[in-house]
């Protein structure tokens, strides 16, 4: 699905030149490297800040508690982005809302939001999922005038614009992971969460690091040790100016794969700036014919994701009168092939070949 040794060869000097600069810096946490990492990101997305902590879980936990707004205690998102959400909603004490998904496109419904809004209601997080930049406007249009703020989970669509700007800067904070098989990958876990909000900016600085508001003076409850070391910040500096040239790649392997028309597969398009190409994702009339017909063609496979959140068996109880039929009916038909900017012709043509036998 992913070799992670190819980049991390190809790109071993600059690597190699990065961990030296924090070595002979001799700061490892929150230090030169890190302060330069967060503007960049920040001029990536177009956000006037970057926050960066320890990993995408803890972004999105910690945007979560600097957006809700007084008085209100749900989050609202969509079920089939692999539980990170609702880990992090869950951990930070609220209650998770689910909303459905298009069919096409596998992104939040703004249509169905308004089933499932309310007076607790006070974040809606839009997840960009397998690269695809969601509608962030027409959930906006929906939320903002009842006072809910609306986020975005930008971990699988860094570098990924619209007509509205770069995902990142279209909301009022927005998290990102740089787990190692993302986009922009670091040699460990590591997170961002961007905004153009002073206040929110303010109180994630001090969400990261135990609460501070000064050294030792804890000026906001529930804070946290959630911190990006030097050598990650390095690391993502390095690879960061990467990053467009790989996203495209990702979209011509994508591109291949649709070009194909397997019969009784349907894949999701990536194409144009609003997609780069995460995650190589079908539709299949029968996904276990067609992963058994890949894999005797020695090509590995993978589900993302094959359990919706409100199904999970830790919290299933609770969600037990919910319905998600689009969710529902795309968990037991998503298939994802293999998708990384490193794959050489001859692989892309493989999987090409495959699928047009099937």
């Amino acid at each position: 699905m992913n070799d992670l040794s190819r980049a991390i060869n190809e790109q071993r000097a600059a690597l190699e030149g990065a961990w030296s600069r924090v070595l002979d810096s001799s700061y490892v946490v929150m230090g030169p490297e890190h302060a330069a990492f967060e503007a960049e990101l920040a001029a990536l997305v177009g956000a006037t800040d970057a926050v960066a902590v320890a990993s995408g879980t803890d972004a999105l936990e910690l945007m979560l508690r600097a957006t809700m707004p007084g008085g209100r205690d749900v989050v609202v998102t969509a079920a089939n982005a692999g539980g990170y959400t609702t880990t992090a909603a869950r951990r930070g004490g609220f209650t998770v809302r689910y909303v459905d998904v298009d069919a096409q496109t596998h992104l939040v419904d703004p249509d169905a939001l308004l089933k499932v809004l309310d007076e607790r209601v006070g974040v809606v997080v839009v997840t960009h999922l397998y690269g695809r930049a969601a509608d962030v406007a027409a959930v906006r249009a929906v939320c903002e005038p009842r006072g809910i703020r609306v986020v975005e989970d930008c971990a699988q669509a860094i570098g990924a614009r619209t007509d509205e700007g770069p995902v990142g800067s279209r909301a009022d904070a927005a998290a990102f992971s740089f787990y190692p098989t993302k986009n922009l990958g670091a040699l460990g876990d590591g997170g961002a969460v961007t905004t153009s909000s002073e206040e929110i900016a303010a109180r994630l600085r001090a969400l990261r690091q135990y609460g501070w508001d000064a050294k030792y003076r804890i000026g906001v409850d529930g804070g946290r040790n959630s911190r990006l070391d030097e050598a990650q910040a390095a690391v993502l500096r390095t690879r960061m100016p990467l990053l467009s040239a790989q996203n495209e790649a990702r979209r011509g392997i994508i591109q291949r794969y649709a070009a194909v028309g397997a019969s009784g597969v349907r894949v999701l398009p990536a194409e144009g700036a609003g997609h780069v190409g995460h995650l190589a994702v079908v539709v299949a009339d029968d996904r276990a014919r067609l992963r058994e017909h890949l894999e005797s063609h020695l090509i590995r496979t993978d589900v993302h994701y094959p359990v919706p959140d409100h199904l999970q068996d830790a919290f299933r109880d609770e969600y037990a009168d919910v319905s998600l039929p689009v969710t529902a009916s795309l968990a037991d038909r998503i298939l994802t092939l293999p998708c990384f900017a490193e794959m050489t012709p001859d692989e892309v043509d493989r999987v090409c070949g495959a699928l047009a036998s099937y």
